[in-house]
């Protein structure tokens, strides 16, 4: 890969995942005080990822993989991005904004898949070069943080209250609009498959993978993975509303330290895994998701802000431990004839329907700890905190340990 096209990809994650992180870290807040929305309402705003990450393998095994160059799809959707963001912008009321934070989704999450796809057809060899164009996304997401914060001081209790997290989507707009432009200058992506292969609902979804659940262990685990993502859910939905109500400085900027932790604990999961083994592995990242919740659940922005500052910083070992891992252990145990078609059920049962249940139980039970004066955190953060527990020890007493192979590029 020549530099020039290594820069255009890196350019090309960096604007990806600018336009998430630049909005959808403040979205809860954005919701309950700039628009007043409640829980339940909240619950149904962050579904809309769950519903995109649903819908998405269908558009790009039926349209984007078959019949147009990947770069120029990727462009015209963050062209589409761009108009529905300033109108998230002007909505007045939840009822306005719904609609078009449901349309910006299914407009966005195949471009996840998209700018892979660009990556991946310029790369002789993915396994080694891909990291080093994919953590230019990271740093994308960890730099909308710090602008919103520390820059622009959007997320300070001030200008919330004077609306000023409007902003997040107006600069997710312009954001979304260079990337859709500078989309049609990226090297061409030709369609991947064959126009006369027909493609069946089943090849899109991964049910071809189905296989793999006769199997105790990777059924287990599959169980797991979806019963996990119930509590992730909440730490998207309610760790910026939670942090801005206890008063935290600059919350939106601490919340990257979650990325930078993501980053660090990447370059030490091979070594972990090598040594401990996937089921140990995942006990961790189980673990880790139940003291992130009890730190947030008895910490507070006074004399305990370490404690909150250390639940942020837990988002590596959350992610990596257990989601990372459980990646790899789903190629492993797929094999090359399934092994696409595994990650797709894996990833539509976690993000689509593990988070989609997440996000509605995470809004209901905001509304059931919600007063006249704030939210009860304590008891909304414990809630999150039992279930991981919980998952923890069905995965620990059902899933039998075995050796699971590591690559050597992963």
């Amino acid at each position: 890969m020549n530099t020039t096209t290594r820069l255009q990809l890196s350019l090309m994650m960096f604007l990806e995942f600018f336009i998430w992180g630049g909005w959808f870290v403040t979205l809860g807040t954005y919701l309950g005080n700039t628009l007043g929305a409640n829980g339940a309402e909240t619950g149904m705003a962050f579904s809309t990822q769950s519903w995109g990450a649903i819908i998405a393998p269908f558009f790009i095994g039926l349209i984007a993989d078959r019949y147009f160059n990947a770069e120029r799809i990727l462009g015209i959707l963050h062209l589409i991005g761009a108009g529905l963001m300033y109108l998230m912008a002007n909505a007045e009321d939840f009822s306005a904004f719904y609609p078009y934070v449901f349309s910006y989704m299914l407009a966005y999450m195949p471009t996840l898949a998209l700018v892979n796809s660009v990556s991946f057809f310029q790369m002789k060899d993915p396994a080694k070069e891909f990291s080093n164009i994919r953590v230019f996304g990271t740093i994308g997401w960890i730099t909308a943080g710090l602008v919103i914060s520390y820059f622009f001081h959007w997320d300070s209790p001030t200008n919330i209250a004077a609306g000023a997290l409007k902003n997040t989507f107006l600069m997710t707009a312009v954001a979304s609009a260079c990337l859709g432009l500078f989309s049609f200058t990226l090297p061409k992506t030709p369609p991947a498959k064959s126009n006369s292969k027909q493609v069946s609902i089943a090849d899109i979804l991964g049910l071809e993978a189905l296989s793999l659940l006769k199997e105790r262990n990777f059924l287990m685990f599959f169980i797991t993975s979806v019963l996990i993502c119930i509590p992730l859910a909440f730490y998207y939905q309610q760790a910026n509303p939670f942090l801005v109500e206890l008063g935290m400085p600059n919350p939106t900027g601490k919340m990257t330290l979650g990325q930078i932790s993501e980053a660090f604990f990447l370059l030490l999961l091979p070594l972990f895994f090598k040594r401990f083994g996937f089921k140990k592995t995942l006990l961790v990242g189980m673990a880790a998701w139940a003291i992130r919740y009890t730190l947030f659940a008895y910490g507070n922005a006074g004399e305990l802000t370490y404690m909150l500052l250390i639940g942020i910083a837990l988002h590596g070992i959350c992610y990596d431990f257990f989601f990372v891992s459980g990646q790899i252990y789903t190629d492993f145990k797929a094999g090359e004839k399934v092994k696409s078609a595994a990650q797709g059920l894996i990833t539509l049962a976690t993000y689509g329907v593990g988070m989609l249940i997440g996000f509605w139980v995470a809004g209901q039970i905001s509304d059931a700890y919600t007063t006249a004066d704030g939210h009860d955190w304590s008891q909304i953060w414990l809630m999150p905190a039992g279930f991981a527990v919980g998952v923890l020890i069905l995965f620990l007493l059902i899933f039998k340990d075995e050796k699971v192979e590591l690559k050597e590029d992963v």
